[in-house]
């Protein structure tokens, strides 16, 4: 009984550990670049627009979610990027005179192998 627990832990760890490793060999050599941020430019208060959307395909938090709200908010003119794993949403904050929607979705849709996750619902 007890043997038949810790395999089943094991398979568990495994199958979690297996799901993640894509999205985290992409973000391996970004990690090893020792360059400093590169420092935006503050967005005008009148420029300023927020959009969520909705992402399919996301199945963990730290190699997917992270992953993608990164990328996001390493964009030019994105001021603030979050991405929700639980919710399936992510909500940018972004100078509309430099980005827009559609835009975004492709950063997002583009992470990874650019297959892997899919923009179902842009809101502005």
């Amino acid at each position: 009984m007890n043997s038949k627990k810790t395999i089943i832990a094991i398979a568990f760890a495994s199958i979690v550990m297996i799901s993640c490793k894509k999205e985290t060999e992409t973000a391996k050599p970004e990690a090893a670049t020792t360059e400093a941020p590169a420092v935006k430019k503050p967005i005008a208060a009148a420029n300023v627009q927020t959009a969520s959307f909705a992402i399919e395909g996301m199945t963990c938090a730290v190699g997917c979610a992270k992953t993608i709200e990164k990328k996001l908010a390493e964009s030019e003119g994105v001021e603030k990027a979050t991405v929700d794993f639980d919710k399936k949403l992510a909500t940018v904050t972004f100078d509309k005179s430099v980005q827009n929607p559609t835009s975004l979705t492709q950063v997002i849709e583009g992470v990874a192998d650019g297959k892997t996750y899919k923009v179902v619902q842009p809101k502005s």
